[in-house]
């Protein structure tokens, strides 16, 4: 998932890790810590797999300001330090972009369907992070999926039996409203998205000009 939220965030613009870390904290600190430890193997991975590449920072590469000469043997000493110095300030820190093949897998990843398991409601928070990246017609079906996915859910929450101690019980009704309050919420976005929609289509039986 963490390849999917740098594809998502490079599709803005290039960033360098620096930027990209605080970026992915900001976005995804409600899901997870992002550590450079993490970050940086998964910048290797999509590098090496052509989805990204390294580029110029932009306005890294500023022409160098002249140190004039002092006339003096320590005096040039100092200003060929400073010269020095100058150029290690200006070296250019590595910045990330994405690629078209970048673009393609950030899709793949934003549409494939994702099985049961622990990850499910982190990996729809992140796909919903970056839906506005997907078509219309992309989106309605991640979020459809998403929808029969709670609803079913709900049903076996519904048809469970009511048995244990009442803070059990207790858990197992909040997860049930829980549920609920997400399906709602997923039936409205599907509504906005229907309504968007059909107020773009074209009215029927216009006349083409």
């Amino acid at each position: 998932m963490l390849e999917l939220a740098v594809l998502g965030l490079l599709k803005e613009q290039p960033l360098h890790g620096y930027e990209l870390k605080k970026r992915l904290s900001d976005t995804l600190g409600f899901l997870w810590g992002v550590s450079y430890g993490s970050l940086y193997p998964a910048l290797r991975r999509l590098e090496r797999s052509g989805a990204i590449e390294v580029v110029d920072e932009e306005g890294a590469t500023g022409a160098a300001v002249p140190i004039p000469a002092t006339g003096s043997i320590g005096g040039e000493a100092a200003a060929a330090r400073m010269r020095r110095l100058g150029t290690s300030s200006r070296r250019i820190r590595k910045a990330y972009r994405l690629t078209p093949r970048g673009e393609a897998t950030f899709q793949e990843l934003m549409t494939s369907e994702q099985g049961a398991g622990g990850d499910d409601e982190r990996a729809f928070a992140l796909k919903l992070a970056f839906c506005r990246h997907l078509p219309r017609d992309a989106r309605l079906e991640l979020l459809r999926r998403r929808r029969a996915d709670l609803a079913a859910r709900l049903n076996r929450a519904r048809g469970s039996r009511s048995t244990g101690d009442r803070y059990s019980l207790s858990l197992l009704e909040h997860r049930r409203k829980s549920t609920e309050r997400d399906l709602e919420w997923v039936d409205e976005l599907i509504a906005t998205e229907e309504g968007a929609a059909a107020a773009e289509a074209p009215q029927e039986g216009a006349t083409a000009s």
